[in-house]
């Protein structure tokens, strides 16, 4: 018993040989979402220049791509992989700044992240808890983020059980369109924005079953419909050029009964992004585009909560609490604010070492 333990010990205490101090190191604090990960970046990234977070998000584009794909990448990560860069705030009120990133490169916004950053820095002391409900305003590419992170037992208990936040304006970019999909034929589709553009596709009308065993047909027919989307649409953002493109597919599967019971789940929800991935949550920043088309089309009113579940069951409640004009000179659209709540979990911290002389450092991909 002692020599394992002794082997156990050593192993544990393992660091890099002084030949090797060229060694880059970066630190990570694990979390998931709903199933979906989300890899923080605590120490070790370079620092970003810019005064905004679109700015930073591309210096770190020209400047350090190659290390978005060795923390998203095998063999440190894997195709689905979720990461959070955390920068300096944007705006004097924010308390950080985040850049979001995945297998194919930057996202716009990220609302599973944004529950998970939200309770880890209430519970590291990054942002003072101030009761049962604590404040946090993060800024992200499309604008500032204010979420609101719940314990229940405070001060005995600071533990952070629920995440709330209120999207930036979103709404309904175009309804009731239909594209011609190779392999699949007529798809019927609506666009909306919630943070990033979705289009939200029917899923029965595809005969899909949104249930883990028809992840293969899913993320096939995302990828498919998002591709002949994007050639026959363009999406435009009223103000910001680096969010005018098609970020997902998100296939909706409605409950039966469709009660709309606060305690009763309204629908489920997978959505397809980046290059395949498939999200495990119900995609915040999917469900906030989703609730202003269902306001758009009557089916929901403001403050009525629905409850959204994803892939694995997992659950975001969301509703609309304020209808708003959004727009420019060009065309302004009928938006709302939504409010998407959820629970986050930690599920690890990591050192990834970083060795100049592996051929494989910058990560690969295998499916």
């Amino acid at each position: 018993m002692n020599r394992i333990n002794n082997v156990l010990k050593t192993l544990e205490q393992w660091q890099p040989k002084a030949s090797n101090n060229d060694f880059l190191t970066i630190n990570t604090l694990e979390c998931h979402t709903g199933g979906e990960p989300l890899r923080i970046i605590t120490s070790g990234f370079p620092l970003l220049k810019g005064d905004t977070i679109l700015a930073m998000r591309r210096d770190c584009q020209k400047n350090y791509d190659d290390l978005r794909c060795a923390l998203m990448f095998e063999p440190r990560g894997h195709a689905d992989m979720y990461g959070a860069i955390i920068t300096k705030a944007e705006r004097e009120n924010s308390h950080l700044g985040a850049i979001f990133i995945h297998n194919e490169g930057y996202s716009t916004m990220c609302g599973h992240a944004v529950i998970a950053l939200a309770k880890c820095a209430v519970e590291s002391g990054a942002v003072i808890q101030t009761g049962n409900t604590t404040k946090v305003i993060i800024d992200v590419p499309c604008g500032q983020i204010h979420a609101e992170a719940h314990a229940q037992g405070y001060p005995q208990d600071t533990t952070i059980t629920q995440v709330s936040f209120n999207s930036v304006p979103s709404f309904v970019f175009a309804k009731g369109q239909c594209v011609d999909v190779e392999g699949i034929g007529k798809v019927e589709f609506d666009i909306a924005f919630g943070g990033a553009f979705y289009a939200y596709v029917q899923a029965q009308s595809l005969g899909l079953i949104l249930t883990p065993e028809h992840q293969g047909k899913i993320t096939d027919y995302g990828k498919r419909i998002k591709k002949a989307i994007i050639d026959k649409v363009a999406v435009k953002h009223p103000f910001e050029p680096d969010l005018s493109f098609l970020y997902g597919i998100i296939f909706v599967q409605n409950n039966e009964d469709n009660t709309f019971d606060n305690n009763t789940v309204h629908s489920r929800n997978v959505c397809v992004f980046a290059d395949g991935e498939l999200d495990r949550s119900p995609t915040g920043s999917g469900v906030s585009g989703r609730i202003a088309l269902h306001v758009a089309k009557g089916e929901v009113p403001l403050q009525q909560n629905i409850i959204i579940e994803s892939i694995l069951g997992s659950q975001f409640v969301v509703k609309a609490i304020e209808s708003i004009s959004y727009g420019n000179n060009e065309h302004y659209y009928d938006a709302v604010i939504a409010n998407v709540t959820g629970e986050a979990f930690v599920s690890g911290k990591a050192q990834w070492l970083f060795d100049p002389k592996d051929p494989l450092k910058n990560g690969f991909l295998l499916r």
